[in-house]
């Protein structure tokens, strides 16, 4: 529904929103006048603890006062499921801030923790708006904070130089979306993207309307790191801090899949076109499906080829985006589910992946495979954590990966589009999970089988950092063994 506008009115439908940002502030009031001269230990718990506060309160409020709302043509668009996405969205930035408790890669953990909220106010209001200024805005502000997160680690030179890539292919890719969204705008008169779908008649496709298309698939493919627009992903998770790669592959990657979604299957309604064999038709499906098969191709034929596991899993990441894509290409209910459940377990898991591989850096120094030989007998509970990570991620059940696979390619096979005309985009998707499966077991290979090159002491790693990665690992079997608690959820 429309709700009348009032100041009042507003601030209470984005108090969530204001509650992280006071939290943020206050993390850096209580760090700069009074905990300064502190340990680093100390400003890091007390800015964790203030940082958490601030999204738990943020949960319960969304919880206990839900609201429905579509105010200023679509600037503010708050419903049950975007409600429910800023929630998750919460969640993992809550899991970032405990990966982060203990780093010691920065002395400015203030800093640190206040643009992790930052970038969760942004995210926030990116899955709950449908104006293209509100959209790209929310995406800059994400943007900005990321490239700072992905440079906060002044002692690396990797970490500089990926934010600096990270940087200006995020700024190309910027201008790519503001043209195609400044098209959209001229061409439909408006910035909303309900208003845009309303202005797209009859089969055939204006040619502008083409081009508005492809610089949107090219400025949206850029965040969530699908094919060709990937470049930037490798050096970033292998360069910026553990807590900030895990930050980019889960809470950004969710808002960014959600409001491609939103953009395409929504703003623009009508013109989907085909992607089917012998029914081809120009628009934005066979766009996303020469993406989405590009990225699912390319992602797990290189991973196999990485030594690095931040590398391994920055291209398990640009292959996960290929099968998220089908989610989109389908269109329907269903398939938004679908893509939603796996863009939520994918983001849990792949956080927990990050929480070790930023252990084992503390502990040995490098984040190869070498560097995990033997990681079972020095840390047994990390070890059987990035078991289940890893296998999650490849699809094996009774994980939440397996179910996420298995409900998203269902949702294509029950499409709009016809049973057969995606069938080909499915199939591809199994082989390529298949060859996942490969460098998947590489790693698991070192840390159960491979013996370390010298006798290393056993890890000595904090009670806090093995709960948080024993609930993510709880949590993703439980999703996987019980999926309805998400689906039902949502």
């Amino acid at each position: 529904m429309i709700t009348p506008f009032s100041y009042l009115g507003l601030l209470r439908l984005v108090l969530p929103q204001a509650i992280v940002v006071i939290a943020a502030l206050c993390a850096l009031s209580v760090d700069l006048m009074f905990l300064r001269m502190s340990e680093t230990r100390l400003r890091c718990s007390v800015g964790a603890i203030i940082s958490l506060a601030g999204c738990a309160a943020a949960i319960v409020w969304i919880f206990h006062a839900p609201q429905s709302a579509n105010v200023l043509d679509g600037m503010l668009v708050l419903n049950h499921l975007a409600q429910r996405i800023q929630i998750a969205l919460l969640v993992l930035t809550m899991l970032t801030i405990l990966i982060f408790i203990g780093s010691t890669f920065t002395q400015h953990v203030s800093e640190y923790l206040a643009l992790i909220l930052l970038a969760t106010v942004s995210m926030m209001f990116l899955v709950s708006t449908q104006n293209l200024l509100l959209i790209f805005l929310s995406l800059e502000l994400l943007s900005l904070s990321l490239y700072i997160l992905t440079a906060f680690n002044k002692r690396s030179i990797q970490s500089v130089e990926s934010a600096l890539k990270y940087f200006l292919f995020g700024g190309i890719s910027a201008a790519f979306l503001l043209f195609g969204f400044s098209i959209l705008y001229g061409w439909s008169n408006s910035t909303n993207i309900v208003s845009i779908a309303n202005s797209i008649h009859g089969p055939s496709l204006d040619p502008l309307l083409i081009v508005a298309i492809v610089m949107t698939v090219i400025g949206l493919g850029f965040k969530v790191a699908a094919v060709p627009f990937h470049f930037w992903a490798p050096d970033v998770y292998q360069g910026a801090p553990a807590p900030s790669a895990a930050f980019i592959a889960s809470g950004s990657k969710l808002a960014g899949f959600f409001i491609f979604y939103q953009v395409m299957v929504i703003g623009l309604a009508g013109a989907e076109g085909s992607s089917s064999w012998h029914a081809y038709a120009s628009g934005w499906v066979p766009v996303i499906a020469i993406v989405a098969a590009l990225s699912m191709v390319l992602g797990n034929l290189v991973a196999i080829l990485q030594t690095s596991v931040r590398r391994l899993l920055a291209y398990s990441a640009i292959a996960h985006s290929g099968y998220m894509l089908l989610g989109i290409l389908s269109h329907t209910n269903q398939s938004l589910h679908a893509l939603l459940y796996y863009a939520i377990t994918y983001a849990l898991t792949v956080s927990g992946a990050f929480a070790v591989v930023a252990l084992v850096e503390e502990e040995t120094g490098g984040d190869t495979l070498s560097h995990f030989a033997g990681l079972s007998r020095r840390a047994p509970v990390p070890s059987f954590c990035m078991l289940i990570f890893l296998l999650s991620l490849a699809g094996i059940p009774p994980l939440a990966g397996f179910f996420g696979k298995f409900y998203l390619f269902s949702s294509v096979l029950t499409s709009a589009e016809g049973t057969l005309s995606l069938l080909w985009l499915v199939v591809l998707a199994l082989a390529m999970s298949a060859v996942s499966l490969y460098y998947y077991l590489k790693v698991l290979k070192f840390i159960y089988v491979t013996d370390p090159p010298t006798e290393i002491a056993p890890m000595r790693i904090s009670a806090l950092r093995q709960v948080v990665l024993c609930l993510i690992a709880l949590s993703v079997v439980l999703l996987g063994c019980a999926p309805d608690l998400l689906l039902h959820w949502l």
